[in-house]
């Protein structure tokens, strides 16, 4: 793992601290347990999601100004308004349902339900997914505020249906999924763990055992026998897989940070993408404060295309965030608040421009799209500018 990058983080309140102390207390207990040594996958599993302590299951507020991360939908309503279009254009064909992962505060569920229904198009259900109790909360009393009277139309749930018909959502789900750490040194390739020591939680290499691992990582990693570390994420590839497999008739998206393989896991990106989320700042050091910070890697989009196909979906897509916004009419949408507002000031001066700014969410966020049932082009991807994949079957970009 490279060097903690050298930034002043501010220190959490004497409880959080406390918390934090009993969740590390916890899980090197469990590394104990099971024989001093535990994957990076466990370790993050346990950091993120353990109950009642884990940083998505304790009740500390995570995202927006007062947490660790802001999302999109936090920075401008026009990402719900655009989704919206892309919603309306699959729930039209389908007539079926909405179903987010991830919700976070909310926001996107309630602003994207109003602008469906503002064009007449609300959808009869909308399922929200989290595993989060507090998040869940907030979720709920949005809802309430927004749309008192539509609240039955919406449903937390606790797990995947059978079977969805409509528009499957994932904002920022895929990242925070827990991975594993590859780590080539010495010109062998190992998995890099979670081990205890005087100084606290170390890391500590293990021989990969045989299996779906071992299988990916001789498969991505660069050619030659200099240090490497990456992240192979399995758990993510599971939930794509999942959520194709779920697919009556619909369209899934989902939105995050990565790559396609072959720059995923390009020689020079020999340190991974591993970061972690803490008052607004990042780093790359996952054993700071367990249960007070957000620990996530970027998403192989590779990968998330592969592991649809493999449950029978169709990609229908794959862009960039801003020119997904951008094809489903930000530049339209925007301009019936500012009729003098043209693409350029938008980029320029617009507070959505962190959207599609290409040095902040515009080009580091991919939208993948897969599908089962539905027409294309999709709105969405039909005027964006496509993106290889690089999957064995594809020639040419998707478009």
């Amino acid at each position: 793992m490279p060097p903690t990058v050298d930034i002043a983080l501010p220190p959490p309140a004497l409880e959080a601290s406390a918390h934090s102390r009993e969740l590390a207390e916890r899980i090197a207990n469990i590394v104990a347990e099971e024989g001093g040594w535990i994957t990076f996958t466990r370790f993050m599993e346990l950091a993120l999601y353990a109950p009642g302590f884990g940083y998505y299951s304790a009740g500390s507020h995570k995202i927006g100004a007062a947490g660790d991360f802001i999302t999109a939908p936090e920075i401008s309503p026009m990402f719900a308004r655009c989704l919206a279009m892309q919603a309306r254009q699959v729930l039209e064909q389908t007539g079926g349902e909405v179903l987010e992962l991830g919700p976070g505060t909310g926001l996107l569920a309630v602003d994207l339900f109003a602008e469906l229904k503002a064009q007449g198009a609300a959808p009869s259900r909308y399922r929200l997914l989290e595993v989060s109790p507090e998040l869940r909360e907030r979720q709920q009393a949005l809802v309430e505020e927004r749309h008192p009277g539509d609240a039955g139309r919406f449903e937390w749930i606790d797990r995947l249906p059978e079977r969805v018909d409509g528009l499957v959502l994932a904002n920022e789900v895929l990242d925070v999924l827990p991975c594993a750490l590859v780590h080539r040194e010495a010109g062998e390739v190992l998995e890099r763990g979670v081990v205890v020591t005087e100084a606290g939680f170390g890391w500590e290499g293990m021989a990969i055992p045989e299996g779906e691992l071992k299988r990916q990582a001789a498969a991505v990693l660069p050619a030659g026998d200099y240090p490497y570390l990456t992240e192979i994420n399995l758990a993510a590839q599971a939930l794509v897989r999942s959520v194709a497999a779920s697919l009556g008739r619909g369209l899934a998206l989902f939105i995050d940070y990565g790559f396609a393989q072959s720059e995923y896991y390009h020689p020079q990106r020999a340190a991974g993408t591993l970061r972690c989320h803490y008052r607004h700042r990042y780093h790359n050091d996952p054993f700071f404060m367990p249960g007070l910070q957000d620990i996530t890697s970027h998403v192989d989009f590779t990968a998330m295309a592969r592991a649809a196909q493999s449950a029978g979906a169709e990609v229908m897509g794959y862009t960039t965030q801003a020119h997904f916004l951008i094809s489903c009419g930000l530049a339209v949408l925007v301009s019936e608040g500012d009729p003098n507002m043209t693409l350029s000031r938008l980029k320029a001066t617009s507070a959505v421009h962190r959207l599609i700014n290409p040095s902040e969410m515009g080009e580091m966020f991919k939208v993948l799209g897969i599908g089962r049932g539905v027409d294309s082009p999709l709105l969405g991807f039909q005027s964006a500018r496509p993106l290889p994949l690089g999957l064995a079957e594809q020639e040419e970009p998707f478009g």
